[in-house]
């Protein structure tokens, strides 16, 4: 990867690592349906000029029905459930679990379209979850929290594993982003119903709207537009190392705009988690090789 290419992979990092401090301070005020409606509207607005600028804008409505179905999987559900989630846990704690997406994304592949999984696949699920395992233990153990938001979390990453695999199944002719702005539209079609009925009591503050507005732009819309061009650009295979910067820039903002603090075992947990991912997804056996050749990651 160029240096150009590196900048937008660092960037990318750091709003989605910040998506989780957003939805910290708006959820609270909003609730958990309308912030959802707010940030699928408003992403859908921001992703929709460059969808027209496209002209595959008419492809959105071709594939509608397994575009919906996405939007429902892969964003409607999801963020519903991270909103649940960080009512309860850190913005770091939840960005680490998040990182566990791409797991659950082999498992469905090996269930479902029958890819292969390697004895290494198998040994990086097995530490990854161990590594939820730990931070699980050290959270409900402790008494800070019940089971239910690191749960509801882990069902919100398994439906991005679910995601990923009914887009390979139905949408390969499809383009990225017109999936993205389609599954954003769908989601605020589908939930404007719980948004309405689950409305705040009183007006929001000016914090927690600036909030929502930049988990809805930047978390969203042009955290999006960013992934879609690295894709383009380096390649999918490059561009999924993201999820090992997310967790590093969760932790991070949390520790600096919200005063959280992250026990050892927490931490430690989100290492086990991270290697698991590297071996689940053959990250770490694209490494070797590179050195072997005498390459560096993220040189040429």
């Amino acid at each position: 990867m160029g240096i150009k290419h590196i900048v937008a992979l660092v960037v990318l990092a750091a709003i989605w690592g910040g998506s989780f401090m957003f939805m910290r301070v708006a959820a609270p005020e909003f609730g958990i349906y309308a912030l959802v409606e707010f940030r699928t509207v408003l992403a859908t607005l921001v992703l929709l000029p460059f969808l027209l600028a496209t002209g595959d804008w008419r492809n959105m409505f071709r594939d509608w029905k397994p575009i919906a179905l996405v939007g429902a999987i892969n964003t409607a559900i999801p963020f519903v459930l991270f909103n649940y989630g960080s009512l309860h846990l850190e913005a770091g704690v939840l960005a680490i679990l998040n990182a566990t997406a791409p797991m659950f994304g082999a498992l469905v592949a090996y269930f479902w379209l029958k890819d292969r999984l390697t004895p290494v696949a198998v040994g990086g699920l097995i530490l990854g979850f161990a590594g939820v395992a730990v931070i699980s233990q050290q959270k409900v153990g402790s008494g800070e929290v019940s089971f239910l938001p690191i749960l509801t979390v882990l069902i919100a990453t398994a439906c991005y594993g679910l995601a990923a695999s009914m887009i390979k199944k139905w949408l390969t002719t499809t383009r990225p982003l017109t999936i993205a702005t389609g599954s954003q539209l769908m989601a605020s079609v589908l939930l404007l119903p719980f948004a309405l009925t689950t409305l705040p009591d009183s007006m929001p503050s000016t914090t927690a709207w600036l909030n929502a507005t930049a988990l809805a732009v930047g978390g969203t819309g042009i955290a999006y537009i960013l992934y879609f061009y690295l894709i383009g650009s380096v390649g999918p295979a490059k561009a999924i190392t993201v999820a090992y910067l997310v967790p590093l820039f969760g932790i991070f903002w949390g520790l600096v705009f919200l005063n959280e603090t992250l026990s050892v075992q927490a931490i430690t947990g989100g290492i086990m988690i991270l290697t698991g991912v590297a071996l689940t997804t053959g990250a770490a056996g694209l490494l070797r090789q590179r050195h072997k050749r005498g390459k560096v990651p993220g040189t040429g």
